[in-house]
């Protein structure tokens, strides 16, 4: 069964860090793609980055490029999304996900999310 665990979320201040984890279990995780994802109240979810667990290719949207870095801990299983220089604007519940296809494609399964709040 394929299971993904978010989590790391919480409240930080405008300018702060944090730092957020992917736990993957019930596939092959070399073979994936994992993207983070956002969705803030009102608004449409947004693909936020994605990393190759293969070749540690990433992909950023271009609000966060710069500022928050995607890295892959094959031997954990484990896919971290280091947001630095926050902003409110980047206040929503971030989830995780996996594609067997390619970052700009389908994801098939996907983790409960964690909760960011950043405060002006």
């Amino acid at each position: 069964e394929v299971q993904l665990q978010a989590s790391g979320g919480g409240l930080v201040q405008a300018g702060g860090s944090l730092r957020l984890s992917c736990a993957a279990s019930g596939f092959t995780f070399d073979d994936y793609y994992i993207g983070w994802f956002r969705q803030a109240p009102g608004k449409e979810r947004e693909g936020v980055s994605c990393i190759s667990s293969s070749d540690d290719s990433t992909y950023y949207a271009h609000s966060v490029e710069g500022r928050f870095i995607i890295l892959s801990d094959n031997a954990k299983n484990t896919v971290y999304l280091q947001m630095n220089s926050l902003r409110p604007e980047d206040t929503a519940v971030y989830h995780c996900a996996t594609s067997p296809w390619g970052c700009g494609n389908e994801y098939d399964y996907w983790g409960l999310g964690t909760q960011v709040t950043v405060s002006s």
